[in-house]
């Protein structure tokens, strides 16, 4: 007759891997930083992350005097997850071990990790790009602004360092 021997799991196992599938880690801008002051002249400014949308994709738009004008995409937030992909599947790996040895803060320390690794690569492209240059138009109106960069996607750095993490339960809106 074989002999069975059964020990009862840790439950703690089951906290931490509960954890870690019933959360989720989000990288960009969270509606709680979105808000921006309008520059001057500007009656609705875009929040950072409509300006985020449009840079992202692109769009067409239409100018003050109804002309329409197009600016390209220049993605930076899924190529800067990208560029970090085998950082984050390394941190969530540390996750998932140790909530599988009963650790269950491992799971939340391997979300925000994941967080802050995201977003300061997101932030390293908006940074670094390479991204199509800006337009003279808006090279023009940038210094009539004071402003002398020549960057996409960095004018004032607001909209850069408006990109952060949020760790909440999926599914949450």
């Amino acid at each position: 007759m074989p002999i069975e021997i059964r020990k009862k799991p840790n439950p703690a196992i089951f906290d931490g891997i509960r954890a870690l599938t019933k959360n989720e880690t989000l990288v960009g801008v969270p509606a709680e930083n979105a808000g921006r002051q309008p520059e001057d002249g500007e009656k609705r400014p875009l929040n950072n992350a409509e300006i985020g949308y449009v840079q992202e994709f692109g769009s067409t738009i239409e100018g003050p005097n109804g002309q329409a004008f197009s600016i390209p995409p220049r993605p930076h937030l899924r190529p800067g997850i990208e560029d970090a992909r085998d950082k984050l599947a390394k941190a969530l790996e540390k996750g998932v071990m140790g909530a599988l040895r009963g650790d269950v803060g491992a799971a939340d320390k391997a979300l925000h990790t994941a967080g802050l690794i995201g977003q300061n690569s997101v932030r390293n492209k908006i940074t670094e790009g390479p991204f199509v240059p800006l337009a003279p138009m808006t090279l023009s109106k940038r210094r009539a602004r004071g402003r002398a960069g020549d960057k996409p996607l960095i004018d004032s750095g607001a909209y850069r360092n408006a990109q952060t993490y949020v760790v909440r339960p999926k599914g949450d809106d």
